[in-house]
């Protein structure tokens, strides 16, 4: 049978920014009817090959081909002229602007410049048909829908602008398991249909069950690539960090000592409904449920980010009502699962983001850029210097600042929501290194996360939020991941 020709080819790709050469002659190709993985730990230049292949940025070097014709667009909207359109993690989404608008945005139909409104209410009602989802109301505002209905209108106007080349990054970072699930239907369903699916993620189980084929960037190079079939998870993080992965979780034994943080029927404005637990010095205590039980504002009403309607909240042995500037003082940090948002400054520069909640005005300059340079080395964080902007910086190595913004000024109790959300598996590693050290040196911890292995590998107990009540807290060794979906679900054992 003969090989199928590339839908679209990349060959010898260079980007350098200044003396950084974040692209070295990339090799990269993917059929019609394939989903082919792009992996690689954060830095190792996959945005950057993606901006480039949407039209955000042009190479020094190299060419690209889309079905065998030269293929170089200037901007993101030649890119998507051309049928390569890329959904991004953080959706592009016009909420103000109904489902309709929002498909065929870019390429409404016109008649003597006037807007085609049937035309394009058909247009994308085709789209959305053709996505399985003709139930999407076309005439609500794309605002009101779920994070999983926005993406799907995402990928509804790649489809309604004809799109050859669909790129997903991280697609699945926010939706719950059962939308993840039908997401992966859907890419399946494009790929029979003879679609090209660029397929971006951290979640090697996820590459292994979706893809057809993979590629593997580590320092701005293509390593490895080969039918995914063929490879499993242990192997793809091996060549991602170039090493090989064989503890993922850090368990050193733990001692534990008196209770640090008590919560006591605590029900907040936002959530939760009601929530008891004791978190002990020297403890990893994970919280399990699905998006929207209230595991997030759980920790917020904890740090005092949201109001609290009923019970208490004692750290070390102080009951007083929380306020954020109070959990400070008493020794309480607070990682946020929005770090861009709430979690950093990303216009800052990495000195200001470790020192600013802790800042005192008579410290010298060169002091606290000294200081923050022994931080960098500490955490292993990747930056030219304490006065880079942390924006600048890959997901992990931002995730490394959160953390050590929190070690700076002395957290005994850290209430960590989602904290490797978004970063490779050689950061992962190092978060959950960090992790067992904190707890090993007498920190407490409390972790919300939706990744089942990531609780069973990292924690001494857990507990399960469903519907905003919190279970009792079992040790690790009484749960598997089905018992913990089960309890998620308001389900018996």
């Amino acid at each position: 049978m003969p090989e199928i020709a590339p839908r679209l080819r990349v060959s010898g790709i260079r980007k350098s920014f200044g003396a950084t050469a974040a692209l070295a002659g990339v090799e990269f190709s993917v059929a019609p009817g394939e989903v082919h993985a792009l992996v690689g730990e954060n830095g190792a230049g996959k945005s950057t090959l993606m901006k480039i292949l949407s039209g955000a940025l042009s190479p020094d070097a190299g060419s690209m081909e889309l079905d065998g014709r030269p293929y170089a667009p200037q901007d993101p909207l030649e890119a998507r002229q051309a049928g390569v359109v890329m959904v991004h993690q953080e959706l592009a989404i016009a909420p103000h602007l109904t489902v309709a608008q929002n498909i065929v945005l870019g390429a409404e139909p016109t008649r003597s410049g006037l807007l085609r409104h049937a035309a394009a209410r058909r247009a994308a009602g085709e789209a959305l048909a053709q996505l399985d989802r003709p139930d999407i109301p076309l005439d609500e505002p794309a605002g009101s829908l779920s994070i999983a209905e926005q993406q799907l209108v995402e990928i509804a106007r790649a489809l309604a602008l004809g799109c050859r080349v669909l790129v997903l990054d991280e697609p699945t970072s926010s939706l719950t398991q059962a939308d993840a699930r039908n997401l992966f239907a859907l890419v399946r369903r494009l790929r029979d249909q003879g679609q090209s699916v660029i397929y971006i993620s951290h979640f090697l189980e996820e590459v292994q069950a979706l893809s057809d084929r993979y590629t593997v960037l580590r320092d701005g190079a293509s390593v490895a690539f080969g039918g995914t079939a063929g490879t499993n998870p242990g192997e793809l993080a091996r060549l991602m960090v170039g090493r090989q992965v064989d503890e993922l979780y850090a368990r050193t034994p733990r001692a534990q000592g008196e209770v640090l943080l008590s919560v006591n029927a605590l029900a907040g404005a936002k959530g939760p409904v009601s929530a008891s637990l004791e978190l002990r010095r020297g403890e990893v205590l994970g919280i399990a449920g699905l998006v929207g039980a209230g595991r997030s504002e759980l920790l917020r009403a904890i740090f005092g980010l949201d109001p609290v309607r009923s019970g208490s909240v004692s750290v070390h042995a102080s009951a007083a009502p929380g306020s954020p500037g109070l959990r400070w003082r008493q020794g309480s940090g607070f990682l946020s699962e929005d770090r861009k948002r709430e979690g950093l400054a990303l216009g800052l520069s990495l000195e200001s983001n470790l020192t600013l909640p802790g800042l005192r005005p008579w410290v010298r300059p060169a002091a606290l850029e000294a200081e923050t340079a022994d931080w960098i080395r500490r955490l292993g964080v990747r930056a030219s210097g304490p006065l880079q902007a942390v924006g600048l910086l890959s997901g992990g190595n931002q995730q490394k600042i959160a953390f050590g913004r929190l070690l700076r000024n002395g957290a005994d109790v850290l209430l960590l929501d989602e904290p490797t959300r978004g970063v490779d598996i050689g950061a992962k590693q190092n978060i959950y290194r960090l992790i067992d050290e904190l707890a090993c040196a007498g920190k407490a911890v409390l972790m919300v996360s939706s990744y089942l292995p990531e609780l069973m590998g990292t924690c001494d107990r857990i507990a399960v939020m469903c519907r905003g009540v919190l279970g009792p807290a079992l040790p690790v060794s009484e749960w598997s991941e089905h018992r913990i979906m089960l309890a998620a679900a308001g389900a018996a054992a």
